[in-house]
């Protein structure tokens, strides 16, 4: 019974998807690669996350509202994230995701038609211009970039570190970052269970750089690390998920040193 429950999640989840994809390309086809089409399909596909057994909460404090352009960076856990993290998403923000997205079916056409800036990692020319590129658009198009430091998903690895391009974008886009925090997913969601619980998506205040910075960047995208491995450990502690730590590779190496 329960693994017939857990089909019918699976189900339904994957033709909202698909529905919320298909509606999302009709209402793009109308106004296509406007500022808010991306807020607004993340918006229904938010609502998935009730199909999940999920309750999402999303915390905003007065200093970030109607702050204007930035980059939003925010810890990436898994396949669930489009379901959950899409809650967060503020009006006037794009992704920056692979050129290769634009091919799957419904979901791909709808990611390229909402306005998310597409990349070809493959060329790595252009992969190098990303940075120039995408901090063009935040300044023409007065847009903000929402993007995931870590570069991958975590799955259960904890906080990963944190590469340096979202905050080379910012700086060069003299725009602030907002550091956005979410509760633990990993090993959570059980689509057997109709009550996962809850899960919380918190801001932080922003993070000012300029593009005289640049000696800077690796120190603030350590400490800002930092602070967001801070604020998902007290989230984490407050759903009652505890989040899976990483140990650095100096770590690593050290206790391999002292075990001969």
């Amino acid at each position: 019974m329960s693994q017939l429950f857990a089909f019918i999640c699976l189900i339904l989840s994957t033709l909202a998807l698909v529905i919320i994809s298909l509606c999302s390309i009709l209402f793009c086809l109308i106004r296509p690669f406007h500022r808010d089409n991306v807020h607004h399909t993340a918006k229904y596909l938010g609502k998935v996350a009730k199909i999940l057994g999920l309750d999402v909460e999303v915390r905003i404090p007065e200093s970030v509202k109607n702050i204007g352009p930035v980059v939003y960076i925010c810890n990436h856990q898994n396949s669930y994230d489009i379901f959950t993290v899409s809650n967060a998403v503020q009006p006037g923000t794009v992704s920056v995701g692979k050129k290769s997205l634009k091919w799957i079916p419904f979901f791909g056409q709808m990611y390229w038609l909402t306005g998310n800036i597409l990349i070809d990692r493959k060329n790595k020319n252009k992969a190098m211009n990303t940075i120039d590129m995408t901090a063009n658009k935040i300044r023409e198009k007065k847009l903000s970039v929402w993007l995931f430091p870590e570069g991958t998903r975590s799955y259960g690895r904890g906080l990963l570190p944190f590469k340096t391009g979202a905050f080379r974008t910012a700086a060069k886009a003299e725009v602030p970052i907002i550091p956005v925090c979410a509760s633990n997913t990993h090993k959570t969601i059980d689509l057997n269970r109709w009550d996962n619980g809850k899960m919380i998506v918190e801001f932080l205040p922003p993070v000012y750089l300029s593009s005289e910075d640049k000696e800077k960047i690796r120190t603030v995208t350590n400490k800002t690390r930092n602070d967001m491995l801070v604020k998902i450990t007290q989230l984490n502690d407050e759903t009652g998920h505890e989040l899976p730590q990483v140990k650095d590779k100096n770590s690593q190496n050290k206790q391999k040193s002292e075990t001969k």
